[in-house]
């Protein structure tokens, strides 16, 4: 298909324009040339040099990720900047960032994908940034324990603040550097809290409140909605997609 076309089905199906006061990040088309056709579609967490050298590597005419070059700030085009850049124009790679859209979408989000693989009931939006709703709370069908969680998520370095219940009964999600969130599924009485990072400044807030809360790596957290839209692009449109790890541990 063209990649006009595509882009502006993605613009519309992730809402993108909805955050372009909100969001930090730079998202929709930020590197493309005259429009061409697309066949092959590459899907990341990270816009970075592995990630760009993977996708011309696959022969991908667009990669689509979840963190993206441009983040509010104008930023000179030096050093490794350029040379991301110049990766992709030399190998004519466009490039399609989805951040927050890519959050809080109810279908291929990060947090809706965690919440339907946890099986959750009763999902509801959860947790704001800057007046938008980006998250997802729900019950489980059965109270479930860390390690269940843990498991159905393929956490596999996760820092975890066993403080609350060992039987959970309800949880909230919000992918990524989302830790002050705990603050939002204290007030909202949920026995736990899953994200990426764990920061030091919530340990004690966890303990003295009788949480538990999940940090499963930024990286970790974030490769669902990347996943899911690949995924859905190929059912839709009959594109050849392919995802791209680039883990951090982190």
């Amino acid at each position: 298909m063209k990649r006009n076309e595509l882009v502006r089905y993605l613009d519309e199906y992730l809402s993108i324009p909805l955050f372009s006061t909100v969001d930090p990040s730079l998202n929709g088309l930020v590197v493309g040339g005259p429009d061409k056709e697309i066949a092959k579609v590459a899907f990341a967490v990270d816009a970075c040099q592995r990630t760009f050298d993977a996708a011309l590597e696959a022969g991908a005419d667009m990669l689509i990720v979840h963190h993206g070059l441009f983040w509010g700030n104008p930023l000179a085009v030096t050093g490794t900047h350029y040379r991301r850049i110049q990766t992709l124009l030399e190998g004519d790679v466009d490039l399609y960032v989805a951040h927050l859209p890519l959050d809080a979408h109810p279908e291929v989000g990060n947090n809706a994908v965690m919440a339907k693989r946890l099986a959750l009931v009763d999902i509801q939006p959860f947790a704001q940034f800057r007046g938008m709703e980006i998250g997802f709370k729900g019950s489980f069908p059965n109270p479930t324990s860390v390690e269940e969680i843990v498991s159905t998520l393929g956490f596999s370095n996760p820092t975890i603040l066993p403080f609350g219940k060992k039987a959970l009964s309800t949880v909230g999600i919000v992918s990524g550097g989302a830790s002050s969130d705990v603050h939002t599924a204290l007030q909202e009485g949920l026995d736990c809290f899953v994200t990426g990072e764990c920061e030091h400044e919530i340990y004690n807030d966890c303990l003295e409140s009788g949480i538990t809360m999940i940090g499963g790596g930024h990286y970790d957290s974030e490769v669902f909605g990347v996943q899911a839209l690949g995924e859905h692009l190929a059912n839709l449109f009959g594109l050849e997609t392919l995802f791209i790890d680039t883990p951090t541990k982190l």
